[in-house]
Formats: C-alpha cells, structure tokens, sequence
C-alpha cells in the first residue's frame, strides 16, 4: 500500500498542472490562518472521499474479474488503453458514442462545481473536493487501475484513500504559495504527463505477457497458484 502514497505524491506534479487551478480558486480565508488549514482539509477529505468510493466501485470489479481468473487479460488490455488514451487526441475522443454520456456527465459535475465557489462554507468546500474527485484525470486513472489489481473491495478503497492522502502535501502547498506555481511551469509539468501515462501502459501490458520476470511480469502458472490458494 506503501505504493500508494508514492504514487500519490508522484501524482500530485501532475495534479498542479491540471487540478492547479481549481485549488488556487478555493474559497478560504485570507485573514485566518487556522480556519484556512482547516478549510483546505476539508477541500481534499472531499477528494479523498471521491476517491474511496471508486476504489469501492473498482475493487468490486477487481474481485469479480480475479474470481474468473481474468487477471492477465485485464491487465493487457488496461496497458492498452491506457496507451490509446494518450495517442488520440482529447478533441478526438468526444466523438465516440459510447464516450457520449461520459462526457455528458462531466459536463454536469463541472457545472455543479463552479457553483460551490460562490460559497465559503465547508460544505461548499468539501463538494468542490468531492466533485473535483470524479473530474476526468490520467493519473487518477492509473491509480483506479492500481485498486483494481488489489482485487479486493476494502484494499481498493484503502488504495486510492492512501493515494489520495499522497496528492496533499503539494496540493496544499500551491494554495499558501501560489506565486511558486506559475502557468508557464504547470504547463511545463503537464508535458511530462503523456510519457508517464505510456509507461504505465507498458509496465501493465508487460505484467499481463506472463513473462516470468519477478515483481514484474509472474509468469501464468504463478498466477494460477494464487488465485488457487486464495480462493
């Protein structure tokens, strides 16, 4: 689990890039330092509560797919997609009808959104989080494909939780120092993100090729053996 959090952290560059922008928008105080720290610990329990609940949803679906013995197919088929996600273009992706409804639903949750920065409370706060949660995100991607190799429903909502929890350090340093975090340096960032995206892809593609290699790629037999004794 210890991952996770790594992850979370390694995550959380990218996050300034895309999520920047929303966090330096929040509606805290300016004047008190206290309710400011607690209203920012708020904004990411809303996160992380998003995050819990995939998990939740992808853990189920982790522990039904390993109770099939799917587990090397998903798992190529995952690094795959990942892939594409980077090769086609965004303004591309729109026009796929399956994606239609997907899209739909962002459009709502970002509409939901922008109406919370009209309040200070910290319900508002903990909504913008919670929405901000489920906008669309690579790197909240790869780590729902995490929770669902857990392959299990309490690891899956403990693996996003805790990657959650590595994304508020740096999440909470651009608020107090907003300066440090120019456009031209989040966008700078954001450059790095396809390439980290891709290699992700690849590492699932070659741990469902069954290749033998330790902690990367168990070969078939090793996986069998598992899925034999955990059942």
């Amino acid at each position: 689990m210890i991952t996770a959090v790594i992850f979370g952290l390694i995550s959380s560059l990218h996050c300034i890039g895309m999520c920047g922008p929303i966090a330096m928008m929040l509606p805290v105080s300016k004047n008190n330092q206290a309710k400011k720290v607690m209203q920012i610990c708020t904004y990411h329990l809303g996160r992380i509560s998003a995050y819990s609940f995939l998990g939740l949803v992808f853990g189920i679906f982790g522990k039904g797919l390993f109770l099939a013995g799917l587990q090397q197919q998903l798992s190529i088929i995952v690094g795959l997609l990942m892939i594409l996600f980077v090769v086609i273009p965004q303004n591309k992706l729109g026009k796929f009808s399956f994606l239609q409804p997907i899209y739909v639903l962002v459009t709502k949750l970002q509409k939901a959104l922008g109406g919370q920065f009209k309040k200070q409370t910290f319900s508002s706060l903990y909504l913008i989080g919670f929405f901000n949660g489920f906008l669309p995100c690579g790197m909240v991607y790869v780590a729902l494909f995490g929770a669902l190799a857990t392959q299990s429903i309490g690891l899956g909502i403990a693996y996003m939780a805790l990657f959650g929890l590595g994304t508020i350090p740096l999440m909470s340093s651009i608020i107090f120092v907003r300066d440090l975090f120019s456009v031209k340096l989040r966008s700078a960032i954001m450059k790095y993100y396809p390439v980290i995206i891709v290699l992700f892809g690849m590492l699932f593609i070659i741990r469902g090729l069954g290749l033998d290699i330790p902690f990367m790629s168990p070969d078939t037999l090793n996986l069998f053996v598992r899925s034999e004794a955990d059942c």
